[in-house]
């Protein structure tokens, strides 16, 4: 089973609280499992993305909102964690050395679920579970399924694990613009 865990944060790449404790160790077990189970989370300007060795896995380009943007997909080298690491890089957007705390976090993690998705769009090998953690990865299973775009990812499977109720992402209606195009029937799901 392949499976694909999208967090904003993963020890030893980046880490404010359990979140990343989390996503750092249970890949690992799931690879121990049998499972092939890689990370996927945001570019941010680290010492361990500056002492590591990366290698470009996919560039594309999508957008947010009327806004069209480039993303490239970097995979760890070598990793010796157990799994594989994939960072987004939108540039201006996830390249910042703070995980959060920037006055446009809603469009920056909006903007890393929509690439994650378009990659998952053009990856050969489709995921069997998509692995959502915290509101930082939370619009994923919905933009899979009611996204117009997205609908050949309809078939896989989501899990969205929420890790801590305190930061449950709350924004404001207005931020819906900036989702792809979905069935306006389904706004009761956001």
């Amino acid at each position: 089973m392949v499976i694909v865990h999208v967090s904003a944060e993963c020890y030893p790449m980046a880490k404010a609280g359990g979140l990343g404790d989390v996503v750092g160790a249970l890949p690992k077990y799931q690879q121990k499992m049998g499972d092939e189970a890689l990370v996927v989370m945001p570019m941010y300007k680290t010492k361990f993305l500056e002492q590591q060795e990366w290698e470009v896995h996919f560039k594309g380009n999508t957008n947010l909102g009327d806004w069209f943007f480039d993303y490239t997909i970097i995979k760890l080298k070598d990793s010796k964690l157990g799994f594989n690491l994939y960072l987004v890089d939108i540039n201006g957007l996830l390249d910042r050395p703070k995980i959060y705390g920037y006055t446009d976090d809603d469009d920056r993690f909006i903007g890393f679920q929509i690439a994650i998705v378009n990659w998952l769009l053009h990856w050969a090998k489709q995921p069997d579970i998509v692995h959502c953690h915290d509101h930082q990865a939370g619009l994923i299973p919905f933009i899979m399924k009611h996204c117009y775009d997205y609908q050949k990812l309809q078939s896989i499977k989501t899990v969205l694990t929420i890790h801590n109720a305190q930061y449950h992402g709350r924004m404001g209606w207005d931020k819906s613009i900036l989702i792809p195009k979905w069935d306006s029937w389904k706004h009761g799901l956001l």
